[in-house]
């Protein structure tokens, strides 16, 4: 197996002893401090995770979907939008460069 696949399998594993189920997590876990970066029509807005949720434009958000749909205008997957959660081509691309180091 690749390094990938191993760790996905220990995730899996780990998961499954601890709470009995295999869910994968929906979204990546953000470290308070972080800065999520995203350029949207010419504009780069830059978004703070905080403990309890996110702050964009001097103000607090509890949902990244909320800001990115005011940033766009349409509803959005905010962890898509800021680019946390891959869909299946990015995630196959990710996979396949992790096997490749």
């Amino acid at each position: 197996l690749n390094r990938t696949a191993g760790r996905r399998l220990a995730e899996l594993a780990a998961s499954l002893q601890s709470t009995g189920d295999i869910a994968r997590p929906r979204a990546a876990a953000l470290k308070p401090g972080a800065r999520l970066l995203r350029e949207w029509n010419g504009e780069t807005h830059a978004v703070l995770v905080l403990e309890d949720g996110f702050e964009w434009r001097d103000r607090r958000w509890r949902s990244l979907s909320v800001i990115a749909r005011e940033i766009t205008g349409a509803r959005w997957s905010g962890p898509r939008f800021f680019g946390l959660n891959a869909g299946p081509a990015e995630a196959k691309q990710a996979e396949a460069a992790d096997g490749k180091r």
